[in-house]
């Protein structure tokens, strides 16, 4: 099967081939013709499977194959894409750019922790394909500077995860104001209760993709438990590092200041690392993730805010320094690896604080993970658990997850490379307990 059999265009096809793919991915496959179609979707694809290529794409034929009737000189938005956080509303946008670069489509992203000034001049002049964060977005509808009156297609990218940051109410207010008569696309990586109660309330007589059994992880990607102590872990981490000549590493901790403390003790090693996180500048950010993407930075320390938004070519290894909160995030985690059928090795720094921690992971993914003992960091059999910080600093779901940016912008994730373009927008709780309890999810109705 080819994307000129899926039924895109030649354009479309071609900027595609450009890029590197030439046969669809199981998710792309399946999606691309329901989105073409005309109905409504719910998709649910593991993480580095194609999925956003599986709904950038149809709408891209869709809106360059479709009339539309604006009213007066400004080009209407057309399609609206919703996403979690900065991140990964910045690598959408760029990929509606690259896989529509030879259509007459425009398209813009904004998100908070930028100013709003330049996007509002830039929604002045229009766009066909908006994509944005749920509370930027409500900025601008409050301020009267987006209108929404013209959407054709909305697509609620990374559903599950706007769910667990406490999106629903911005969620439900959007969707308020948007035509009744339009396409919906549910995309998300695991379907929860939450989930389907949403796309209940949302979808008319959706088609329905599962290309993967629920939370399962990728099989390409090698996965490993090293037992240590708990202050043994930085040793650890740069022994393997040292040893195993790894050159691009992507670490996930618990805290910002976890986060900070890392990258810090690593430079000491002479490890180069950069953090990212919500209390880093947007400019911080986006230098170092650039940075990490070209090579020039060997380690990426980054809180659960970059789980689902960094996309990196064939990046090889992926650490859990601290065992998430929620076992669905280390799903996400080590989901930035074995992407696009490359291999990848996942390995996680397991003191006796996270026991349960783990348990609740292999429960989830259902298998158990092989767990290997580095010679010299070996733990103490007799070591007790103790309680464990969640969070350092910050609010409530909101600030840690970020993506809002209504005045709120240092909760918000990491942006992408600057832009380039005419296309493109400018800038478009502390807690400790023994055993770690999940964020509550939001639930509630759709519309």
């Amino acid at each position: 099967m080819s994307f000129s059999e899926l039924g895109l265009s030649e354009a479309i096809v071609r900027a595609v081939t450009e890029h590197g793919y030439t046969t669809p991915t199981p998710i792309q496959t399946q999606a691309i013709p329901a989105v073409l179609a005309g109905g409504d979707l719910l998709a649910g694809a593991q993480t580095g499977t194609g999925k956003t290529a599986g709904f950038t794409l149809p709408v891209l034929h869709r809106l360059s194959t479709s009339a539309t009737n604006p009213t007066g000189s400004q080009r209407p938005i057309r399609a609206l894409v919703l996403t979690p956080t900065r991140e990964l509303a910045a690598q959408v946008e760029e990929s509606v750019r690259l896989y529509g670069k030879y259509l007459k489509l425009t398209s813009a992203v904004i998100f908070g922790g930028v100013g709003i000034n330049p996007q509002i001049k830039l929604l002045k002049h229009g766009v066909d394909i908006l994509v944005c964060t749920p509370g930027r977005l409500l900025d601008h509808m409050q301020q009267g500077t987006v209108n929404l009156n013209h959407v054709e297609i909305l697509i609620l990218d990374e559903a599950d995860r706007m769910l667990d940051m406490g999106f629903i109410r911005d969620i439900k207010k959007i969707l308020a104001v948007l035509p009744k008569k339009r396409q919906n696309l549910l995309f998300s990586a695991t379907f929860s209760d939450e989930i389907k109660i949403l796309a209940d309330n949302l979808l008319n007589s959706p088609a329905m993709i599962e290309v993967a059994r629920r939370n399962s992880t990728v099989e390409v990607i090698q996965q490993k438990i090293h037992p240590v102590d708990r202050d043994r872990k930085h040793p650890l981490l740069a022994h393997l590092i040292k040893t195993h000549q790894w050159s691009q590493v992507l670490v996930f901790t618990r805290t910002k200041h976890g986060a900070n403390k890392l990258v810090e003790q690593l430079e000491k090693d002479g490890i180069s690392g950069m953090a990212i996180h919500g209390n880093k500048s947007q400019s911080a950010r986006t230098r170092a993730l650039a940075e990490f993407k070209d090579g020039s930075l060997q380690v990426l320390v980054a809180t659960d805010i970059a789980a689902r938004g960094i996309d990196i070519d064939q990046l090889p290894h992926v650490v859990n320094y601290d065992l998430p909160n929620v076992p669905e995030d280390y799903v996400h985690r080590i989901g930035r690896t074995g992407r696009a059928g490359a291999t990848g090795e996942a390995v996680s720094l397991v003191c006796v604080d996270e026991h349960q921690m783990l348990k609740d992971i292999e429960k989830l993914i259902k298998r158990e993970l092989p767990k290997e003992v580095v010679a010299g960091f070996e733990p103490d059999p007799n070591a007790r658990a103790q309680p464990i910080q969640l969070r350092s600093g910050g609010g409530g779901n909101r600030g840690a997850g970020g993506g809002g940016g209504r005045g709120r912008s240092q909760g918000a994730a990491p942006g992408a490379k600057p832009a380039q373009g005419p296309s493109r927008g400018h800038g478009g709780g502390t807690g400790t307990q023994a055993r770690p309890a999940a964020p509550r999810r939001s639930g509630g109705r759709g519309r």
